[in-house]
Formats: C-alpha cells, sequence, structure tokens
C-alpha cells in the first residue's frame, strides 16, 4: 500500500471497484476511454485485499466499455510523492461541534470521521441518558475499528458533552427530568451551557452539525398523533437546531458552517414515517433557509441541510420499517447500491469546506438518487418496461 502522509480529504477520480470487502478503494487519477483501456492511472490504495493493480485493471479490459465515470472519494493526505493528490479538502485549525452522537454506526459518527480525516478537531455533544454508555464503549475500545481514518490513524474526540437538545437552559427543564435517575451526576447540559462550556474551553468553533432527531410517537399514523406527541417530534427535531444555532453563532468564527441532516419525508408522502416526524422534517429544511439569511448577514455563516436515504442505524431501528425502506431505495433508485454512512460524511465536509464557500440555504441530497424519482419502478406495473437492474 502506499504511503500516505499529510491531512485533508482528496477529490479524486477513479474508476468504480468490486473488492472482497465493502472497505474503501482509493484511486488517484483513473481515467478510462472508450476501448476500456487505462489512459492514466497513478495511486491506488485500498484497505481491503486486491492481489494486484493489474488485476484491478483486467476487470475493465475484459469487455468494452463505452463510459467513463467520475466519483468523489475520500482520501487523507498526499501521494507516495508529496505531492497532493486532487483537489483538497483541507478543515485543519477548524474546530467542530456535533450534537447528537450517542454510537458509531449513524450518520453523525460518520461527519464526525470525514471532518476529522480533513483535519478538524471533534467535540461531541451526547444525548445525557446515553453519555455513559457511549464514553464507556469509545474507552474500552469498542469504537477503535469504526475510529480508523483513511491515514490508518484513529479518530480523536477531543471532549464528550452532556447534552439534551430539548432544553435551552437551566429554567427550561422539568421537575421529573431533573429528578430522573438517568440524568443523575450530569450537569450543564442544556442548550445554552453547553455553548458557555465550549466558549470556556475552547474560546469558538467553525463548524456545527445537528444530528439528531426524536419522536415518541413516530410508529402512529398522523390522525392519530397527539398534540403533546406532534409538539415533541417538533421540539426534538427541529427547534432544537434554531436553539444550538442561537446559542452557539456567537462562538462560530465568521465563515463557518452549520449543518442539519432531514429526510425526503418533508416533502414526499413515507406511509409509517408518522408522529409529526415529517412536519418536524419540513419545518427543519424551511429554516434552514431561513436560517442562512439571518446567520449569513449577521455572522457571516453559511447553514445547509443534508436530505440523506436510509441507513440501517440502531436510531433509524425505531421507525420499524427502515430495512424495508433501505430495500425500496436498493430497487428504485437511480444509483442501485447501498448508501453508506460515510458519503454522507464526506457530503458534510464538502459542505463545511471553502470550496462550499458560496453554497447556504440548500438542501443537498444523498440518498443515490432516490428523491429524483417519480414512482417505485420496481412495481408490477412497470414490468414489461424492460428497465435496467443492477
Amino acid at each position: 500500500m502506499a504511503a500516505m502522509v499529510g491531512s485533508g480529504l482528496q477529490m479524486a477520480t477513479t474508476r468504480s471497484c468490486i473488492c472482497s470487502s465493502r472497505k474503501i478503494c482509493n484511486a488517484t487519477s483513473v481515467i478510462l476511454k472508450a476501448d476500456g483501456k487505462a489512459v492514466l492511472r497513478t495511486v491506488l490504495t485500498s484497505s481491503s485485499h486486491i492481489s494486484s493493480v493489474q488485476s484491478f485493471f483486467r476487470s475493465f479490459t475484459s469487455t468494452p466499455a463505452n463510459f467513463y465515470k467520475v466519483i468523489t472519494k475520500a482520501s487523507s493526505g498526499a501521494n507516495e510523492k508529496g505531492a497532493a493528490s486532487g483537489l483538497p479538502i483541507d478543515l485543519r485549525g477548524k474546530r467542530a461541534f456535533i450534537a447528537g452522537i450517542a454510537d458509531d454506526n449513524g450518520y453523525g459518527w460518520a461527519i464526525a470521521k470525514s471532518l476529522a480525516a480533513a483535519g478538524a478537531e471533534i467535540l461531541v455533544g451526547t444525548w445525557v441518558p446515553a453519555l455513559n454508555i457511549f464514553e464507556t464503549s469509545l474507552r474500552r475500545g469498542k469504537f477503535d475499528e469504526s475510529r480508523i481514518l483513511p491515514d490508518g490513524s484513529l479518530m480523536e474526540i477531543t471532549k464528550i458533552y452532556a447534552l439534551d437538545a430539548v432544553y435551552d437552559n437551566p429554567d427550561d427543564v422539568p421537575e421529573d427530568v431533573k429528578t430522573n435517575k438517568r440524568y443523575a451526576g450530569a450537569s450543564n447540559w442544556t442548550v445554552q451551557e453547553v455553548a458557555e462550556c465550549v466558549r470556556r474551553d475552547f474560546g469558538s468553533i467553525d463548524i456545527l452539525v445537528h444530528s439528531l432527531a426524536n419522536g415518541p410517537e413516530v410508529s402512529k399514523p398522523l390522525l392519530e398523533t397527539s398534540r403533546k406527541g406532534y409538539l415533541a417530534a417538533i421540539s426534538a427535531s427541529s427547534y432544537s437546531y434554531v436553539s444550538l444555532l442561537k446559542h452557539f453563532i456567537p462562538i462560530m468564527n465568521p465563515g463557518g458552517s452549520s449543518i442539519s441532516l432531514t429526510y425526503i419525508a418533508s416533502e414526499r408522502i413515507i406511509p409509517g414515517y408518522g408522529g409529526g416526524m415529517s412536519s418536524a422534517k419540513a419545518a427543519l429544511e424551511s429554516d434552514t433557509k431561513v436560517l442562512a439569511f439571518e446567520a449569513g448577514r449577521r455572522h457571516k455563516i453559511r447553514v445547509n441541510a443534508i436530505s440523506a436515504g436510509p441507513l440501517g442505524s440502531r436510531a433509524a431501528k425505531a421507525i420499524g420499517f427502515i430495512d424495508t425502506m433501505i430495500e425500496y431505495s436498493l430497487a428504485n433508485a437511480p444509483l442501485q447500491k447501498e448508501l453508506l454512512a460515510d458519503e454522507v460524511g464526506n457530503a458534510a465536509a464538502f459542505l463545511a469546506s471553502p470550496l462550499a464557500s458560496a453554497i447556504t440555504g440548500t438542501v443537498m441530497y444523498v440518498d443515490n438518487g432516490l428523491h429524483a424519482m417519480g414512482v417505485g419502478v420496481d412495481s408490477p406495473a412497470f414490468a414489461d418496461l424492460n428497465i435496467p437492474k443492477s
């Protein structure tokens, strides 16, 4: 494997390859002609097991190819000659606060990894009841495999803060929560208090990520959702972002970036995604536009959202039919492949970087193109159309 040095994500041209595992293959500057032969190739690095570079290219020359493909991959550092390979996403010297990480298999974790791979310092806000098990798992090395960055090093989390983004300040916390044993021993965990602690500990941040949502009645149809459940979904999944940005923006450096995670249910009907969660995501996207204007004019901060496709994370299991949604996406999206959390993480790294300095107020879809579809092509109604399938 070629030696990798330096830091930063690299944008490279590469041809898809089939590996013996699902780990990333990184190739810089690989261009295929119409006859399938490689005209230019430089460094190929892979974390899976490819017997030789020759076998990699032989897979393309066995049959004619009438196209070439350009995709963005995450790799850290420079090539073996020391020169940067591709367009760098360099976040060295930047500090990110990611709210909503409680394990190592969700989008929040993937975003933290991509930001860390680009050189950013990582701070994390974890829901109070999940804090102890998250810190214990991290300390005992249970997350070490998933902490591995493209250069082989482990992602470092500088500090973990207890956080419950449903409460803006201590006065908002009801007595039954204060005395709840799951909150015992924790302090300074409301949004205002966490922002103050981060200011006191580090002075400022450059990147704010909102990766949390909760709908206590998410499994209920909207017509069966209570007012309390509906408002709880809005509070935890939408207003929590407004509150985070409101309290953190005074310590964000000009030119910084704020990112939230949304879902296609904000604009399309997703039966089973209930309890007011679709309304909460719609509010989040609407707020993204307004916050982009206000934060941009007042503080020179960019505000964007990523509409991510379905992922089988622990949090998503609460929806109850996430595996069905993943299968539906595989069958109907323009790109018939598994959506990886790292792909969402890399998109966030781009939005947080100077490469996206003119992008704000947008919803970026990272879902293999599923949002563009008007019908489900796996329907029997389209059986005779000879639609290409992987």
